[in-house]
């Protein structure tokens, strides 16, 4: 028998949010979009890949800084 050193954790997940146009369009920020087709309402941000919206993050703040000078 050979015993597994580090425990299994359990991800617990919270349970969907049914929203409708109005309230996903109240809901989300900025970064967000929400995409409508016939059998769902879904958010999502943008920029899907987390790398990617760090990058733009910092090429606007180059980009106000450099407005500021």
């Amino acid at each position: 028998n050979v015993r597994e050193s580090n425990k299994e954790a359990t991800v617990v997940l919270k349970a969907s949010r049914t929203v409708g146009l109005e309230g996903a369009l109240e809901y989300i920020a900025e970064d967000e979009a929400v995409e409508i087709t016939p059998s769902a309402i879904r958010m999502r941000k943008r920029m899907l890949s987390e790398t990617d919206r760090r990058k733009a993050m910092r090429a606007e703040k180059a980009k106000m800084s450099g407005a500021e000078a």
